[in-house]
């Protein structure tokens, strides 16, 4: 080994949570931190130009290319999931949108008796790694390294789906951050300079940078055990070029897989459900039957409508667009492709939105997978709380082995009738008359689709994720049996161990999970700070 193979801290992935505990610990002087990252640099053009994130398809190298099980509530599909394979993680391929949740999510996880995170508890590590460009506020930091932009050039086609969402009954809001998330309006995003400001450019990178602590990437990177001293984590094995490396860290070994890989390394480990660890040969160390369970996505369906006129990003000439962002800025290349969007109540009574819009000047279906060569726009329909919760469980005890996904989605029939509901929201925005000088004839779910069983059938056969899977080491209380970590996301049962990453949400949050996940990282990292565990 070399002589830099003992360090303070190990932290297994470089997505957003990975590069933001990097950044954060390496403030103290003196450290020593590995962080070991599965993908390869993250290099690409594409990765930086804003829209580029739509051709890092099933050949990109920054993408596992997951796929789930059969899907029993949806007609036994496969469904695709991409999940981020290269340094920044899924924020170097996301769609950039800056989203937090609301409140009422963070005063929940606080409700099921995790001490510190609701909403007036989280708040401050939201702003802590902010720099919004729109300046500080109540709700807003500035200064931070994550920089929060308005868009630079969206299509006009957002004015008017805009005004058809007001005069479907939906107010305009301004920020879907600030003091009231419902209505609809623009999404900000995670941009800088008109490219993506990834975790990676935001806080990985300046952190080697800073050069008081001594922080080393090593790439292409996969780490297949956590190695154990009795029941204290003090290592972990990995294969980098074909050999097999070891790295000890005397502090702490900090897992930021993200929620599929995550439970699958804890579980390849020996921490996770005993009797499914022993059935593939693994030794179990810590007994946790949470690990991998308490699965969460937020489903997606997606209506497709054509467009009469050439203003959608399906007639744009690629070529013109390309020179347009390299040489100008402007032009389709700055787009996050979901430019505007909202937050709505299918029902009174509810304590917050239950279903979040994204638009797209663009015919999105399948993840853009299938080809459709025709000129519309999209709009992408979510339940936002979904009741619904799978498993991740390993396929086997080969780390190289893709793990088994089963979302379980519609199998509660709430989630089923929230999307109907959320469907029949976004068709009669559809049908206003602010639409009326760009909207021709509805592609999908199309006109023959009217009853709810119609619909119900639909999405059945059309839902898909829209990639914000969480909860699979959820936190929770000592009194809750399906809990992985405590409130400091130290793993239970275990010495040296956290996990610090999506996979702890306790449920999924109202909204897209970038800046959550940050946020987590953020406070974990105060949280470690302030108990002295970097000096």
């Amino acid at each position: 080994m070399s002589a830099l193979s003992l360090y303070d801290y190990v932290i297994i992935g470089a997505g957003s949570a990975g590069c933001t505990m990097a950044n954060r610990l390496a403030a103290k002087d003196g450290l020593r931190i590995l962080v070991l990252e599965a993908g390869g640099p993250d290099k690409s053009f594409m990765l930086r130009m804003p829209a580029g994130f739509a051709s890092l398809g099933e050949k990109s190298p920054y993408n596992w290319h997951y796929e789930t099980t059969p899907q029993k509530h949806c007609n036994d599909r496969r469904m695709y999931w991409p999940r981020g394979k290269t340094l920044g993680g899924s924020s170097s391929i996301n769609a950039m949108l800056y989203v937090r949740g609301h409140a009422w999510d963070y005063d929940q996880w606080r409700q099921l008796g995790n001490e510190g995170w609701s909403y007036n508890d989280v708040l401050p590590y939201f702003k802590n790694a902010e720099n919004n460009e729109r300046g500080a506020d109540d709700f807003h930091g500035a200064g931070g390294p994550l920089n929060v932009a308005d868009q630079v050039d969206p299509s006009r086609l957002n004015e008017a789906f805009l005004k058809a969402a007001e005069q479907a009954g939906h107010k305009r809001v301004t920020d879907f951050n600030g003091a009231e998330q419902d209505g609809v309006g623009y999404y900000q995003v995670t941009q800088k300079d008109k490219a993506r400001w990834s975790t990676a450019s935001a806080y990985l990178r300046p952190a080697v940078a800073r050069g008081n602590s001594h922080v080393e990437i090593i790439t292409n990177a996969l780490v297949e055990r956590i190695i154990f001293d009795g029941t204290r984590a003090m290592g972990v094995r990995y294969v980098v070029d074909g050999r097999d490396e070891v790295a000890r860290a005397n502090r702490e070994i900090i897992l930021c897989g993200g929620a599929v890989n995550s439970p699958q390394l804890l579980m390849l480990s020996g921490v996770g459900p005993a009797d499914h660890l022993t059935s593939l040969g693994i030794t179990p160390i810590a007994d946790l039957p949470g690990v991998g369970g308490n699965l969460q996505d937020h489903l997606d369906a997606a209506l497709l409508q054509f467009c009469k006129t050439h203003d959608t990003y399906d007639t744009a000439n690629k070529l013109v667009s390309l020179y347009q962002y390299v040489v100008n800025k402007k032009g389709p290349g700055t787009s996050p492709i979901a430019e505007s969007g909202g937050f709505l109540r299918t029902r009174s009574g509810l304590a917050a939105p239950d279903v979040q819009l994204h638009f797209l000047p663009v015919l999105v279906m399948d993840h853009g997978r299938t080809k459709l060569n025709k000129n519309g726009f999209s709009l992408h329909v979510c339940a936002l709380r979904p009741e619904s919760a799978g498993t991740i469980r390993l396929r086997s005890n080969d780390p190289k082995d893709t793990p088994l996904i089963d979302a379980n989605y519609l199998a509660e029939r709430k989630d089923l009738d929230t999307l109907i509901a959320g469907v029949k929201m976004g068709r009669d925005i559809f049908a206003q008359s602010g639409l009326d000088p760009y909207r021709a004839e509805a592609l999908q779910p199309g006109a023959a689709a009217k009853t709810d069983a119609e619909l119900e059938q639909w999405i059945r056969a059309r839902c898909e994720t829209i990639y914000h899977p969480v909860g699979t080491c959820k936190m929770g209380p000592a009194t809750d049996s399906m809990a992985v970590v405590d409130d400091k996301l130290l793993v239970r049962g275990i010495e040296g161990l956290r996990v610090v990453d999506a996979s702890v949400m306790p449920t999924l949050v109202g909204g897209n999970t970038n800046a959550p996940t940050i946020m987590i990282a953020e406070r974990t990292a105060a949280i470690m700070h302030a108990a002295g565990l970097t000096n």
